[in-house]
């Protein structure tokens, strides 16, 4: 199963034990933001797409759903 951004947000952070709320507050964003990523609502600016890839150590690729 091909797997997009949003999935791969939520399935990361779900492998982290994070909340929503958790997760938000790590990286100074709103829950409702992580929310919407993880419904594919709404799609990151660059800058946060690659806060998360820092942040859980994956490539833009990977969290992408590209590999």
């Amino acid at each position: 199963m091909e797997q997009n951004f949003a999935s791969r947000l939520k399935e990361l952070r779900l492998k982290n034990g994070l909340t929503e709320n958790q997760l938000a507050r790590k990286l100074d964003l709103k829950k409702e933001s992580i929310l919407n990523y993880e419904n594919g609502k709404q799609i990151p600016r660059l800058k946060i797409f690659l806060k998360f890839c820092d942040f859980f150590e994956v490539s833009a690729d990977y969290l992408a759903g590209l590999e």
